[in-house]
């Protein structure tokens, strides 16, 4: 059996395929963990979520920021962005239950020494403080009163964390650590609006995993979302978003021995940064 790790998706469903034959994914056998964002932009976020959701306890996917916006927007709560590509998914006739299946998978999976997420860890959080506030959110999105969470949980504040906040201010810093974060300070407040390259971080920022005494250093996080920084692959951190929409490759790790497989882009889009 064999465990591939796959970058940020975002309805590039060809890509995905195509990149499956190459590591020969076969279903009966082998895993995939997707590090979020398997909707929008790009043009099949249908299929792909259809083949996701198909592929049951064979698949794990945390979720993304763009996963959460297709929730919202699902529950006219939020408005579509001109750049969205979620119309199809929006008018399939199976759009509630992918939309309740999409719904209820979790923002952060813990095994075997690794940690899936989509964008990132507060420095000062322990895997073990992680997983517990990741439990909090899944809580609410699963619960009857998902619909009052997907309108609390926007904004940009608090940015930084502290174990005594409650409510919704805590619930959305949960959120924008585990599907927003790039950068942030030496003391966790988090920057939103970068998403360039990291020799372009605004002063006293510094990327998420490069702070100083950072907490979750024991386990290898492998994260998504940042598709400027491109890959990486350190010891502590796998960064798998190659930025395929762009025009870059699909990118999928094969956890027992790291080893990279790259699918090419067929359609970019224009470049974001």
């Amino acid at each position: 059996m064999a465990i591939y790790a796959v970058g940020d998706v975002q309805g590039c469903y060809a890509e995905l395929q195509k990149l499956l034959e190459q590591v020969r994914f076969d279903p009966a056998h082998d895993r995939l963990w997707l590090v979020g964002d398997l909707v929008n932009r790009g043009p099949e976020s249908l299929a792909v979520l259809r083949f996701v959701k198909s592929l049951g306890d064979r698949a794990i996917t945390v979720l993304g920021n763009h996963d959460l916006h297709l929730l919202a927007v699902a529950q006219g709560i939020a408005e579509p962005h001109r750049t969205d590509t979620l119309d199809e998914v929006l008018g399939a006739p199976d759009r509630d239950e992918l939309l309740f299946w999409l719904r209820h998978q979790r923002l952060m999976h813990v095994e075997n020494g690794y940690v899936l997420v989509h964008a990132g860890l507060q420095p000062q959080w322990s895997v073990a403080q992680a997983a517990s506030l990741a439990h909090e959110v899944e809580a609410a999105l699963r619960g009857n009163c998902y619909a009052t969470f997907l309108e609390r949980m926007y904004g940009n504040t608090p940015r930084s964390w502290s174990d005594s906040l409650t409510g919704y201010k805590r619930l959305r810093v949960i959120v924008n650590t585990f599907t927003r974060m790039r950068i942030c300070t030496a003391e966790g407040k988090m920057e939103f609006k970068f998403k360039g390259e990291v020799r372009n971080i605004p002063q006293d920022y510094l990327p998420w995993y490069d702070v100083p005494g950072r907490m979750n250093t024991d386990m290898t996080v492998i994260f998504g979302h940042w598709s400027a920084l491109g890959l990486l692959n350190r010891k502590d951190v796998i960064a798998l978003d190659t930025g395929c929409l762009w025009g870059g490759p699909m990118s999928a790790m094969r956890l027992d021995d790291h080893h990279l497989f790259q699918a090419a882009c067929n359609n970019p889009v224009a470049k974001h940064w």
